[in-house]
């Protein structure tokens, strides 16, 4: 007897399984598409993200080599390209490597490259802060002291203070600031976080500062 009532409450089951099937079954195929193909087209675009990158890295690898060997335009080529149409991470060090390229012959050009990646506000703030602080190296020979405090003011709370404490005292001495070379070097000297070759330097250049300015000869 409790056969029989087995086999009835199956049959049950599977008609109420039949009857649901009928009506959802085209539902639950269409998801189950959906979740196919989304893993599929995951797949697909992992594969081309890994392929882009792959052929990114050798392109930068080849615009260095250019760069080593001194085919400067031909260097500058290839990391343009890469910057405009490269995977993201690589389209970023090639716009920097791209302004250090044009700095070798165009250093105006170059500052503008780095003036506009500090500006994007895209970039990592390191990166924007590397940018900064190159633009500046470039103009220590001629920009002012009030320009340079300018570009690197933004800098002396972060970890590239120290950089940016030298240039400006560089661009002090250049105006015959010696106070004002002497205050950056100073705040070089005993900043234990800067580097030793740095704080260095530092030592050297406040031997001058010291010397006071240069007599004129007779």
């Amino acid at each position: 007897m409790a056969d029989i009532f087995r086999e009835i409450d199956e049959e049950v089951r599977r008609d109420k399984a039949l009857e649901a099937w009928k009506k959802h079954g085209n539902k639950v195929i269409g998801l189950a598409l959906v979740a196919v193909l989304a893993t599929a087209g995951w797949r697909v675009y992992d594969f081309y993200a890994t392929k882009q990158a792959q052929e990114a890295g050798a392109r930068f690898e080849t615009a260095l080599e250019a760069s080593r060997d001194g085919r400067t335009e031909e260097a500058e080529r290839e990391l343009a390209a890469i910057a405009k149409d490269g995977s993201k991470g690589y389209q970023t060090l090639a716009r920097v490597r791209e302004a250090a390229e044009i700095a070798k012959s165009k250093p105006d050009e170059a500052v503008k490259t780095y003036d506009a990646i500090a500006a994007d506000a895209s970039y990592p703030a390191t990166l924007r802060d590397v940018a900064r602080l190159r633009a500046a190296l470039l103009l220590v020979d001629t920009a002012g002291p009030a320009d340079m405090k300018a570009r690197l003011d933004p800098l002396l709370s972060g970890p590239f203070a120290a950089n940016a404490r030298e240039l400006l005292a560089l661009a002090s001495l250049k105006a015959g600031d010696l106070d004002g070379a002497g205050r950056y070097l100073d705040e070089i000297i005993v900043d234990r976080a800067a580097p030793s070759s740095l704080r260095q330097r530092a030592d050297l250049l406040m031997a001058i500062v010291r010397a006071g300015p240069v007599k004129p000869a007779n």
